[in-house]
């Protein structure tokens, strides 16, 4: 009989947790408030409590499952199945997940990097049909990637694929990660937002954006995109600026890597055919020419599923 997976996909907010058949189709999925508190020593006995209340309510055995595949931030050894330095999930020392997942819920457990998890969930089921090299750029609160050749995830020595701290602008924005001018300063929501206040502070015309700034309204990357498309002036401004930052890193990407495909994904990504095209623009701009014709930049299919795909996908390696 055929088995099932099992993925999770541990974020900052939301753990999110599918069961899904062998060829990645999601049968159940389910989420859980990530509760962070007393450094994070909540979330591990949350998941194997969530997983095994799951599996009674579904009347399912250990058995009929192949494994568990889990995206997390963090720096991650695979081998150890341990992750050190997630800060939004308060995990300062090193946890081992593996060990206390495998033995709390009686399966095999894998795990890796949450960007490079849902790369292969593209890879697997959404725009990277199934490619042998495909690049993944996810713009969510930060920028993250995962870079697949071979049709392997390459991870280097354990930080293969951070294409949020490729710097884009020399001297630019100082970036968490201590360095100055990372892409994640620049085509991040957050980023999006820096670069729409510092416009408008120089900008003298007309702009609801700028109104809305000058009277200190929430500003999301989202609201900026919308007024784009409305075209503000000021608006367009800024988008066409994230678009030459992010065009310009997706050349550097593909012209060491040229992918087959180079898919765009995260919440910034909803901004759709208005964003790809401009991106595309500034990629034919400075791309190197047979990587121009060759690389196609493309927009993620599976939203909010490619985590839970990619890491059930962690968990074929068990198979049979």
């Amino acid at each position: 009989m055929a088995k099932k997976l099992i993925g999770v996909d541990l974020g900052g907010t939301t753990i999110k947790f599918a069961i899904l058949t062998e060829n990645g189709e999601i049968q159940q999925k389910w989420s859980l408030r990530t509760n962070i508190l007393d450094e994070g020593s909540h979330i591990v006995p949350d998941i194997v409590d969530s997983i095994n209340h799951h599996l009674d309510l579904y009347k399912m055995s250990r058995d009929q499952f192949v494994g568990i595949g889990m995206g997390t931030p963090g720096t991650i050894d695979r081998d150890k199945g341990t992750v050190i330095g997630a800060y939004n999930l308060n995990w300062k020392t090193t946890q081992h997940v593996k060990d206390d997942i495998e033995k709390g819920t009686g399966m095999k457990f894998a795990v890796d990097n949450d960007a490079n998890v849902a790369a292969l969930g593209e890879l697997w089921k959404g725009a990277g049909n199934e490619g042998d090299d495909v690049a993944f750029i996810t713009l969510g609160t930060g920028v993250g990637g995962g870079l697949i050749s071979n049709g392997k995830l390459i991870h280097g020595l354990g930080a293969g694929g951070e294409v949020g701290h490729m710097i884009v602008k020399p001297n630019g924005y100082l970036c968490t990660c201590g360095n100055h001018g990372c892409l994640e300063q620049y085509a991040s929501a957050t980023g999006i937002v820096h670069i729409a206040q510092d416009k408008a502070e120089e900008y003298e015309g007309d702009s609801r954006l700028k109104a809305m700034i000058d009277n200190g309204d929430e500003i999301t990357a989202k609201i900026v995109f919308d007024l784009a498309k409305e075209n503000d002036y000021l608006a367009n401004v800024v988008v066409d600026e994230v678009c030459m930052y992010l065009g310009l890193a997706c050349a550097n990407l593909s012209d060491a890597l040229n992918p087959e495909y180079l898919v765009i994904g995260g919440g910034v990504s909803a901004a759709g055919d208005f964003l790809l095209k401009r991106v595309n623009a500034n990629f034919k701009k400075f791309a190197f020419p047979t990587v121009k014709t060759s690389t196609q930049l493309k927009l993620a299919e599976l939203g909010n599923d490619a985590g839970v795909i990619g890491a059930a996908s962690l968990a074929r390696q068990f198979m049979d």
